[in-house]
């Protein structure tokens, strides 16, 4: 009886089967087969993307403490964007000085399985050039230098173009036509700000001057401070600067005058004074680059983008700015953008009131690069 209820039951099942048009030993197995194959290759791929993604740890050098609310506070910003796009691991040290100790951080990296490591200061370059020799399957990038070699990068962006813009805004805003100036150390970086805010002013206000007072440190808040009084006792009434924290800005507020920033928009920490900032924004460069290395395509390269890029811009002007600076930067931004203006075209002379750039000429990237001169109307030497 048992034997014939179990057949009954067979029978029946391929019945139901053949009901819906498919046997035990036809399309139905073949489907579940090929599902299966399907999902596992996509669990496969997301997986091994993931893979590569955790395998990848970036290092960051660097000069200034993360909370300088400037240079090292928007490179600090950009890798956080990093972490967030791509989900890599990031590590990161601070206040390392331009000194052969920047070799053994680099070090310290790799051991901790940095494959990339970006180092965001001048002064790194001939550290970072020898230590990319010693480990070639590690992808360097240097910032703000123009060594390269086979995994080694440099990178920077045309921040003289936000600092023109900067110069128009100052030098609409000036009663005393003497802006000071601090700066960190007289090389071709700083020097080319300075200059393209020069121009900047005197594109609005010919009578300009720009009074250069070095620190000689690109981070001492104090001394940053020190020397933007010293600017002001000499009769600036507006305060611009190549330095890493605000101290500048808060002399002229002190003094019930006017500031432009840098790095980023500071304008919570001067609000009295501060009128505007060029700015930097690294994250889409850093995200770019990581993804390089990821897929296997990073190459060497010497990157210098422009506002373009997004890589610089000018920060939005707050209330203290002169009426009718925004139309002025609307319009020479426009002529940045579309190359009609190219900042340091000619006629451009320097201090002695020689010619340096013709009328008609403009200077290539390799002397912009390089420069070492101060344009007509900067007060002070390249010491």
């Amino acid at each position: 009886m048992k034997k014939i209820l179990a057949l009954l039951m067979v029978f029946t099942l391929i019945l139901s089967l053949a009901a819906c048009g498919k046997t035990p030993t036809e399309e139905t197995y073949g489907e579940t087969e090929a599902t299966t194959e399907t999902e596992t290759e996509a669990t496969e791929g997301t997986d091994t993307e993931a893979e590569m993604t955790e395998d990848v740890t970036v290092g960051f050098i660097y000069v200034g403490p993360i909370g300088d609310g400037g240079w090292t506070y928007a490179h600090d910003q950009g890798r956080l964007y990093l972490e967030e796009q791509l989900g890599v691991k990031t590590i990161y040290k601070e206040s390392v000085p331009e000194t052969q100790d920047v070799e053994q951080e680099m070090r310290n990296m790799i051991d901790q399985g940095a494959t990339v490591i970006f180092a965001t200061s001048f002064g790194y370059m001939d550290f970072m050039e020898k230590v990319s020799a010693e480990f070639p399957e590690v992808a360097f990038l240097h910032c703000s230098g123009y060594k390269t070699t086979d995994n080694m990068a440099n990178y920077f962006g045309r921040i003289y173009q936000a600092r023109y813009l900067s110069g128009i805004v100052a030098g609409m805003k000036t009663e005393t036509n003497k802006i000071g100036y601090v700066a960190a150390f007289p090389i071709p970086e700083v020097i080319r700000g300075i200059n393209a805010f020069t121009l900047g002013a005197q594109s609005i206000n010919p009578d300009v001057e720009v009074e250069v007072v070095w620190t000689s440190t690109w981070y001492d808040p104090a001394k940053e401070k020190e020397a933007a009084i010293a600017a002001l006792d000499n009769g600036a009434d507006v305060i611009a600067q190549h330095q890493d924290t605000a101290g500048p800005q808060q002399a002229a507020e002190e003094r019930g005058l006017w500031s432009v920033g840098y790095n980023t928009d500071m304008s919570a920490m001067a609000p009295k004074a501060y009128m505007t900032a060029p700015v930097w924004n690294w994250g889409p460069y850093y995200v770019e680059q990581v993804q390089a290395v990821i897929d296997g395509t990073f190459a060497s390269h010497a990157y210098w983008g422009g506002m373009e890029d997004g890589i610089v811009a000018l920060a939005p002007l707050t209330e203290n700015a002169p009426e009718g600076a925004q139309e002025a930067v609307d319009a020479a931004t426009a002529q940045i953008l579309d190359g009609s203006e190219l900042v340091f075209d000619g006629p451009l002379t320097n201090q002695a009131g020689e010619v340096v750039v013709a009328e008609g000429a403009a200077m290539t990237d390799g002397e912009m690069l390089n420069m070492m001169w101060f344009v007509e109307g900067v007060i002070g030497n390249i010491e």
